[in-house]
């Protein structure tokens, strides 16, 4: 296993571009300050500072995107408190769970268990329960999260006022919906709409697929 010493790159550190990145987004975005457990939190993703994801994990406690809409995780912070490593422990496996949304959806880096397609990011819709491969590797993934683009993927699952909503969110929480969004009778536009932690969101989809006989493995 490497240390810390070993994964910072300070000759080329990717934090550099993720900042830039940022700067120019067309969305709003906020990079929060780095957490406590920054080095933990990188020697357990056993990658480098000169990788975005390794920059997001020890120079930043997580990126939140467009209003708070979406939540790229780093190493944690009073407003996003979760950190890549803590998160997925226990809870993902053949997987590493990046990011999520305020409808209860999450991205993951699949590390086996999604797919052939190693390094790729999968996607987990509130109104799917299969993750759908994005065809992208996590840089693409983090910078097409800023771009104009982000509205377009989310179009189907955004309401009148979503801005005001989503501002006032806490980090661990999300929106659930009933009836669920992925059957037939839950739409954004008539299922209620509720605030519940993120961490019971996911468990609960897991379970429930689990039940249902489906194919997601952690």
């Amino acid at each position: 296993m490497k240390t810390l010493n070993d994964l910072l790159n300070p000759e080329e550190p990717a934090i550099a571009l993720v900042r830039q990145w940022v700067a120019e987004a067309e969305v709003p975005c906020e990079i929060l300050p780095p957490g406590e457990s920054r080095a933990d939190t990188l020697i357990a993703l056993q990658i480098t500072t000169q990788s975005p994801l390794g920059a997001l994990a020890y120079e930043t406690g997580g990126v939140l995107i467009d209003h708070g809409w979406l939540r790229c995780l780093g190493s944690g912070h009073p407003s996003l408190p979760r950190d890549l490593q803590s998160w997925n422990a226990g809870r993902a496996d053949g997987f590493l769970l990046i990011a999520d949304d305020v409808v209860g959806g999450f991205f993951a880096l699949n590390g086996g268990a999604l797919g052939p397609d190693l390094g790729q990011v999968y996607y987990w819709p509130p109104d799917d329960l299969d993750w759908t491969a994005l065809e992208m590797g996590f840089t693409e993934f983090f910078r097409s999260c800023l771009s104009g683009r982000l509205a377009e993927f989310y179009e189907s699952v955004r309401w009148p006022g979503w801005e005001n909503d989503t501002a006032t969110l806490a980090g661990e929480a999300c929106f659930g919906f009933y009836p669920f969004l992925w059957t037939r009778e839950g739409s954004i536009a008539t299922s209620h709409r509720t605030v519940l932690p993120v961490a019971e969101v996911f468990d609960l989809k897991v379970d429930l697929v689990r039940q249902l006989g489906g194919v997601m493995r952690c």
